[in-house]
């Protein structure tokens, strides 16, 4: 059975479009909470959002629909992602749900659940919540009513666990930090987070207004930290995504390290205490310089398909605990159980506060290898995998390549793009190569 909702990250989309509105998210709820109670008598979830002014519209409408189907809800209010994964474990929930979509723009929203665990949860339980999408609702007596209330110290709560993810023998003292939060769920969390572990905090993209999230701050818009980085003589940026699972590092220098290099800063850190690190998850789109370099530290290293869900399906079936993407999301499963980006920004700096080297240092020897990424936006109905032309044209390019680099051309499982990607040892043939299969995606 397909997936008619249900993305590589929940279900997400332009609110006020199906399936982004209210009455669909009532029989969501409504379908999800039935689901919970075949392995549960009385469920009770937790429901956690970003900034954006739709949050407030979905999430009275989800807890309507899991009240008709008697299940308790706690609400956490605006809360990163890895915060209501965290609090769905600590509180002994049954479901964490998230309204967010992530690094999308504000008119964009979405849904996305954790088990009890804290673990984003698999396929099958999705089709299981798609199945029950069909059938007719069953309301449950008013006797029988879910309950809902206001968590109110979720903020302090999230905020002392990333704390404790931070060496209890180590501290941010002397080092001047730009955090940007993207005016996103991390605005009041961030700042206070460093701020309490020593460090000199300068907040960005700390204002939300339910209409600025992503736009021109944060993970996706990188610029601003750099600025300000600049700006302030800042040893460091730190910058979130709009629900805070992913984050981009800046230094000093205004030099911005991806989430290729930071998986290797947290590996090495580790193998300089004399852990042992059996292996490392990447993704398809992983930088082939970080994989030698972990090689060559005999640190094995797997590729899993885009989307963190699929890093995390890996690290798990090893029995791993690192793993990550370019992008920034990073798992380190000794320490959560999804990816986080103040916790991993803390383990990057505590790497570098560990170590009294530069994040430039540890990276020295690692030189990551060109790529170019192309967006090519999909017209509904597009049928890319049949595009003769694009098959001929990435034959000819694989073969031009040969052992110098590779290409990979996946479509997005947020948006309407086919993600056109090309790497090579020359920054000149990547993007040449690169921009002759985009051409043939748009012919």
């Amino acid at each position: 059975m397909s997936r008619t909702y249900f993305g590589t990250d929940g279900i997400r989309g332009t609110v006020g479009q199906s399936p982004i509105t209210p009455d669909f998210m009532l029989r969501l709820g409504h379908a999800v909470g039935r689901v919970l109670k075949r392995q549960v008598a009385r469920p009770s979830v937790l429901i956690g959002k970003d900034t954006r002014i739709s949050g407030y519209m979905l999430e009275s409408s989800l807890e309507a629909g899991f009240a008709s189907a008697g299940v308790d809800v706690k609400l956490t209010g605006p809360l990163p992602t890895p915060g209501v994964a965290y609090l769905t474990r600590a509180l002994r929930q049954d479901l964490g749900v998230v309204i967010s979509a992530s690094h999308n723009p504000f008119a964009d929203n979405g849904i996305k659940f954790f088990s009890s665990k804290g673990e984003k949860l698999p396929d099958a339980w999705e089709l299981d919540v798609e199945a029950a999408l069909e059938e007719p609702p069953v309301w449950v007596d008013s006797a029988n009513l879910g309950r809902a209330r206001r968590l109110e110290d979720a903020r302090g709560r999230y905020i002392e666990f990333c704390k404790n993810c931070f060496g209890s023998d180590l501290t941010l003292k002397g080092m001047k930090v730009v955090v940007d939060a993207a005016n996103g769920a991390g605005y009041h969390v961030a700042p206070d987070v460093f701020h309490e572990l020593g460090a000199e905090v300068i907040a960005i993209g700390c204002s939300p207004d339910g209409y600025n999230i992503n736009a021109g701050f944060g993970a996706t818009s990188p610029g601003a930290l750099v600025e300000a980085v600049k700006k302030h003589g800042a040893h460091y940026g730190v910058a979130l995504d709009g629900d805070a699972d992913r984050l981009q590092l800046v230094d000093a220098q205004g030099r911005l390290y991806n989430g290729d290099e930071l998986l290797y800063v947290m590996v090495a850190d580790r193998l300089s205490q004399g852990l042992r690190v059996p292996g490392a998850v990447g993704t398809l789109m992983t930088n082939m310089a970080v994989e030698l370099a972990l090689r060559s530290r005999d640190v094995d290293f797997v590729r899993a398909k885009v989307g963190d869900r699929y890093v995390l399906e890996e690290l798990v079936a090893r029995g791993w605990e690192l793993g990550g993407e370019g992008s920034g999301h990073l798992l380190a499963l000794d320490k959560h159980t999804t990816g986080d980006g103040i916790v991993s920004a803390l383990l990057v700096l505590q790497a570098i506060s560990r170590s009294g080297r530069s994040l430039s240092e540890q990276l020295a020897g690692v030189d990551l290898f060109p790529q170019t990424l192309i967006n090519v936006r999909l017209q509904p109905g597009q049928d890319w995998k049949g595009n003769a032309r694009l098959a001929q044209e990435q034959a000819e390019v694989t073969a031009e390549l040969g052992q110098r680099g590779r290409v990979l051309i996946r479509a997005s499982g947020t948006e309407p793009l086919l993600r056109v990607m090309v790497e090579a040892s020359d920054a000149g043939l990547a993007e040449t190569c690169a921009q002759r299969l985009a051409e043939a995606v748009r012919a």
